[in-house]
């Protein structure tokens, strides 16, 4: 799962005032040492550990003070996923996932270290291709360097598996955030008016805030549900299983002229773009759109000619501004558009550049997306 692009809209790394302090975790002494001198070579970053185990990491972790961790899944004693959750829990850090193999099925380990509170998942290039370990190397850095500016929390387990309840808003739920309060006051919810399509589009934090959505639709959801995560190829199917495995409804691949039906989740494969034309999904390889491929803004785009002002589009956490435009074209069809508000999304990029450009209905905090999703799905289940 990579994006390269800024956390905050028009934000650049380049004004860091000091390195980045970056900890290793690796059991094998060679990937350490590599992991190291790509790390020295960018100014942006320095090595302030380098162990061997996730015992040796939580050790190491208060006298470190890493900025940012380049964690590996494979370790002796407890595993990438047990150390990512200890450290969300003892002192919350930035985590980058940098492990070998990542689509392998016996690493869904690799989905439960985002969801215990990792940013980001690289493979480590498989072969000596000097080409492939450049790029990796550019990518590492740069990641590193992005993710360490990401504000994370404490890990909360119940708070981040326990879908919403309405029950539990405050009536404040539809108060314009600070991110929205430009915006148009949000439409009323008509009784009258249906709803096609729902599109979910997600990057850097994804998982988690998909599972939340998703996981907060009540069962028998009466319209397909398409989603854009922005992944590396070797990460996709691992995603989508994982992605099945927790959230209630059916998940699927999505495959080139598949019909759509109601309740069930249809995921982008990684390097191809979902877009839907009538009731059948399309699968295409046309150039990328926001430096993505799968794009969000292809398949708003997409949503907003097959269905109009039957379309809902949500945009979620994530790097950039992919799916600002599509969205704001899904508002101008009379479709419904919904944005991560700052106060929950993990980074602000892409919420925040539809905010900017007027392309969001409402600006609302990841635990009240679904009850609202449920609001205007069945209008007689409304917030209060």
């Amino acid at each position: 799962m990579t994006q390269a692009a800024t956390a905050r809209p028009g934000r650049t790394f380049d004004t860091i005032p000091r390195p980045v302090r970056v900890m290793i975790v690796d059991d094998s002494r060679v990937i350490r040492e590599l992991l190291t001198r790509i790390i020295a070579k960018d100014s942006r970053l320095e090595v302030v550990a380098a162990v061997e185990s996730g015992e040796a990491a939580l050790d190491a972790l208060l006298c470190a003070a890493p900025d940012v961790i380049s964690m590996d899944i494979r370790l002796p004693g407890i595993d990438g996923f047990e150390t990512t959750r200890r450290i969300m829990i003892e002192r919350p850090t930035p985590i980058v996932v940098v492990a070998g193999d990542v689509g392998q099925k016996d690493l869904m380990i690799s989905m439960n270290a985002l969801r215990a509170g990792a940013l980001s998942v690289l493979e480590k290039p498989n072969d000596t291709d000097q080409g492939d370990f450049i790029a990796f190397a550019d990518l590492l850095c740069t990641q590193l360097a992005i993710m360490s500016q990401v504000k994370v929390i404490r890990h909360r387990r119940a708070l981040r598996t326990a879908p919403a309840r309405a029950d539990r808003l405050d009536p404040s739920a539809h108060a314009p955030s600070r991110a929205g309060r430009s915006l148009s006051p949000p439409r009323p919810l008509i009784a009258t008016r249906e709803f096609e399509l729902l599109g979910v589009v997600a990057s850097t934090g994804g998982p988690n805030a998909l599972v939340e959505v998703l996981n907060g639709l009540p069962s028998g959801f009466p319209i397909p549900i398409l989603v854009v995560q922005h992944m590396t190829s070797s990460f996709s199917r691992a995603f989508v299983e994982w992605l099945d495995d927790v959230c209630m409804a059916r998940v699927l691949a999505a495959r080139d002229r598949m019909p759509v039906e109601a309740g069930t989740i249809y995921v982008a494969p990684a390097d191809v773009h979902l877009t839907i034309d009538g009731r059948r999904l399309r699968l295409d390889d046309s150039p990328p759109v926001c430096m993505q491929r799968p794009s969000g803004t292809a398949l708003f785009r997409s949503m907003a000619r097959a269905a109009g002002p039957a379309a809902i589009g949500v945009l979620l956490t994530g790097m950039g501004e992919d799916g600002a435009e599509g969205l704001r074209e899904i508002r101008a069809r009379g479709g419904y558009t919904i944005a991560e508000d700052e106060s929950t999304a993990v980074v602000y990029g892409m919420p925040g550049a539809a905010v900017a450009l007027g392309a969001v209905c409402e600006s609302i905090p990841l635990p009240r997306i679904a009850p609202r999703l449920r609001g205007l799905i069945r209008p007689e289940i409304r917030e209060t």
